[in-house]
């Protein structure tokens, strides 16, 4: 009965599809997407919808400098500047870096290095460097921030070896210049403040070269006298060795 059924109705019969879609290409990444043929890409890119900008809401700085039609200063930077006149007066020592492209941990290593050391590896931006110095004695260190730069403070002038020590191990930092004790110095004079000794060695080589010159002119004040008592201590012995020549033939 079952097969007459079949039969007569062909349709309720369970049959393969004549059609099987096959995929030869592995997933699809959908993060990068193939990109589509040119003919698409430019219909796509046509009838892309554009939207309206919404308004920029303005700061409080840019309406008013709007309204008085002045620029207006930002309080922040004078308080700021302010930070920076302070560590140039009371630091002996102040040295400027051009600092290169450098990963933030390795930057903060360095400065925990320098704070060992009593010193203070800062940066600011070069209006805020340009206000702490207008009408002052630094004003010429202004043309050495004009890219991307970091400065170390110390109270001891005496930290340059330190200081040369540490940051040669850190090529991105590039000695500029530097001020020491009030007095601008370039890079080649930095290094050769290095080189010198300290203080209590510099004295010492005074007071030797001060007895040096005492010990030379008391030499040669009595350098006469000495030559003087020598040639009579000659003569006197070769008449004391005649005396008995002469006694001997008598």
């Amino acid at each position: 009965m079952s097969n007459l059924i079949k039969q007569g109705l062909p349709l309720t019969s369970a049959r393969a599809p004549l059609l099987q879609f096959l995929r030869f290409r592995g997933k699809i990444n959908i993060q990068r997407p193939k990109e589509p043929h040119y003919e698409r890409a430019r219909v796509v890119a046509v009838t892309q919808p554009k939207y309206p900008e919404p308004p920029k809401a303005l700061t409080c700085f840019q309406s008013r400098a709007e309204r008085l039609g002045t620029q207006v200063e930002n309080p922040y930077n004078a308080i700021i500047a302010r930070e920076v006149r302070n560590w140039l007066d009371h630091s002996k020592l102040v040295a400027i870096f051009h600092l290169n492209s450098i990963m933030a941990d390795e930057l903060f290593r360095v400065r925990v290095q320098l704070h060992k050391q009593n010193m203070h590896l800062k940066s600011y931006g070069r209006k805020i460097i340009a206000q702490a110095v207008a009408g002052t004695q630094y004003e010429a260190i202004v043309p050495l921030f004009h890219s991307n730069h970091c400065i170390v403070f110390s109270p001891d002038q005496h930290r340059v070896v330190a200081l040369l020590r540490l940051t040669r191990k850190v090529p991105q930092m590039v000695l500029l210049g530097g001020i020491v004790e009030n007095t601008l110095l370039s890079r080649n004079e930095l290094m050769d403040f290095a080189q010198m000794p300290g203080l209590q060695a510099a004295q010492a080589q005074l007071v030797q070269t001060l007895n040096m010159a005492a010990g030379n002119v008391v030499q040669q004040l009595q350098a006469h006298q000495c030559n003087l008592v020598k040639v009579l201590d000659v003569h006197a012995k070769s008449d004391a060795a005649t005396e008995p020549t002469k006694e001997t033939q008598t």
